[in-house]
C-alpha cells in the first residue's frame, strides 16, 4: 500500500466573541493586574467590562456546599465600595470602552458564577492571591471555585507572573 501526499488544508483562525467581560473587584494589588488585563482584553474585542464587588458576611466560611455564616455588612460599605469602583472605571475609561459596575452581597463565588450567569458575560478575568499551604488544600481558591463553577471561561491572573499584555 503507498501512501500519498495530500495536501492539507490551511487551518482557519476561531473567530473569538467576547462581548462581555466580568471582572471581579476587591482593590487588592492583584485585582489590578486583573483589571488591567480585562481592559487590554475589551480594547482588543471591543468588550464591555462589567466589574462586581462582593461583600461578604464578616466572618463568611466558604465551602464548597456554600454554607454562609456571618453577620450583614453596613450599607455604607456598599456605597464606598461603589464610589470606588466608579473611580476606577472613571480613571480608565477612553472613548472605546463601556464600563459598568455592581456591589452584591453574598458568598464571593457564588456571587461571581450567579453574576457570570444573569449577565450572559462571554469572560471571567479575575486574579489569584497565591494562597499556598493547608489553606488553599483544604479550601482552594475563590478563584479555583469560580474556574470550577463559571458558565464561561475564566482567566485567573496571578500576582507573579509573565504579562502578555
Amino acid at each position: 500500500m503507498k501512501v500519498q501526499d495530500v495536501a492539507m488544508p490551511k487551518p482557519v483562525a476561531p473567530t473569538l466573541h467576547v462581548q462581555k467581560i466580568l471582572v471581579p473587584i476587591d482593590f487588592s494589588t492583584p485585582c489590578s493586574k486583573a483589571f488591567k488585563y480585562a481592559l487590554g482584553f475589551a480594547r482588543q474585542f471591543g468588550s464591555q467590562i462589567i466589574m462586581i464587588h462582593v461583600i461578604e458576611p464578616a466572618g463568611v466560611v466558604e465551602t464548597e456546599q456554600s454554607g454562609v455564616e456571618g453577620m450583614p455588612q453596613t450599607q455604607s460599605e456598599a456605597a464606598l465600595a461603589d464610589e470606588k469602583m466608579q473611580a476606577l472605571a472613571d480613571a480608565s475609561r477612553d472613548g472605546s470602552l463601556h464600563i459598568t459596575s455592581g456591589v452584591r452581597r453574598g458568598v464571593a463565588t457564588n456571587e461571581i458564577v450567579q453574576a457570570a450567569e444573569e449577565l450572559d458575560v462571554d469572560l471571567i478575568i479575575m486574579a489569584t492571591h497565591g494562597i499556598r499551604g493547608w489553606k488553599h488544600f483544604g479550601l482552594g481558591s475563590t478563584a479555583d471555585r469560580v474556574a470550577r463553577a463559571a458558565p464561561c471561561p475564566v482567566l485567573v491572573v496571578r500576582e507573579r507572573e509573565r504579562e502578555f499584555i
